[in-house]
């Protein structure tokens, strides 16, 4: 697998479940009851951790913006 080139290792790849709902606008509840519904797009470490790809989470705001986009025609 290659890396992108303009990909920067010093940020992490993946957020909180908390700091994706902050980004969001959302309540903490709110974007783990996302994330149960495959609303929020996740991956779970070990038995218990979920974290949110960022890359996955701008994916989905973007396809959201344009589905918006849409609708406004």
């Amino acid at each position: 697998m290659e890396l992108k080139k303009n990909l920067d290792l010093t940020e992490p790849l993946c957020i909180s479940v908390p700091i994706a709902a902050r980004m969001l606008g959302v309540s903490r509840n709110t974007a783990y009851e996302m994330a149960r519904l495959g609303q929020l797009p996740t991956i779970k470490c070990g038995q218990r951790r979920l974290v949110v790809p960022k890359a996955a989470l701008m994916k989905m705001l973007q396809e959201g913006n344009e589905q918006h986009e849409k609708w406004k025609e």
